[in-house]
Parts: C-alpha cells; structure tokens; sequence
C-alpha cells in the first residue's frame, strides 16, 4: 500500500494525472471515503492525464457519466445510490470489460460485481490539519495495479 498526503485540489489532480499515463482498457479504479475527500477532483485530474477536455463533473444524479476523445474514454461511476444493490441492472461488467478505463465512486455498494483485479483509493480528509489536506491511501489489487502505484511511489 502507498500512501501520500495532498494539502491542495491541484495535487490531488496532479496525482490523478500521473496515474492516468499508467492505465489502460478495462482497467476499474475505486474511490472511497467521505463526502467531499476529493474523489471528483482526482477523477479530473485522470481525465486530463486521459487528454480528456470536457469538464468532469459529479455522476451522483446520474450514476454514470461517459467522457470520449481522450487516449481512452473514461467511465465516471457514482454508485452510492445503488445501495440496494441494483448495480447489475446497470451492466457494469460491460463497462469492466469494455473500452475504457472506469472511475467507480463509494465502491462497498457494488462489491459483489467488482472484478479480480483493480486499484483501490482511499481519500480520507484532515480538516484538523487543514481545510485541504487528505489523505490517500492506494490498495492495489493484482499485478498490472502493483506496477501504476509503484511508478507513483518513484515518481
């Protein structure tokens, strides 16, 4: 696991960048932690590293937000609504085995639908240390995922 300490927006889209030149199809990323940790500000971060221009915005009301035109179309997914468990109504794993690299937002709701491999982060905010400051913690999940946060560790 790595772990790394960003005091502003703009790091954690800088790291989000970085991550992005690593990723490729079909690769799923899951972000959790509270409300506001900083999931949508790293998702930007991502889609510029993607060479993704339209403005990244929230999917809380629309579950799945689709971005195209990058080196690969980003699938932006806010599952937090889905705590039923209607995620297969959705057709996740189409998304998973698709053409793109997916951003799935409060995972814990689809966990029975998630596939064997992916990169977990955890945001996790600091508001006694400051307003800004979050903690993310990447828990990667096979070997393709071990490598991207190794070469985040180097960087």
């Amino acid at each position: 696991m790595y772990t790394v300490t960003v005091t502003s927006p703009e790091q954690t889209m800088a790291l989000g960048q970085r991550l992005a030149n690593g990723l490729q199809a079909q690769d799923v990323i899951l972000l959790d932690g509270d409300l506001g940790a900083g999931k949508t500000t790293f998702t930007k971060g991502l889609a510029v590293g993607l060479g993704i221009t339209r403005n990244v915005k929230s999917p809380t009301f629309t579950i799945i937000r689709e971005y195209q035109g990058g080196r690969l179309p980003l699938y932006h997914m806010d599952v937090y609504r889905l705590e039923d468990g209607s995620g297969d109504e959705l057709g996740l794993d189409e998304y998973f085995n698709g053409d793109g690299v997916n951003v799935v937002e409060w995972s814990k709701f689809i966990a029975d639908e998630l596939p064997a491999n992916y990169l977990r982060i955890v945001f996790k905010r600091d508001d006694e240390a400051s307003e800004m400051q979050r903690t993310l913690s990447f828990e990667p999940v096979g070997e393709h995922f071990t490598e991207l946060v190794r070469h985040l560790e180097d960087d």
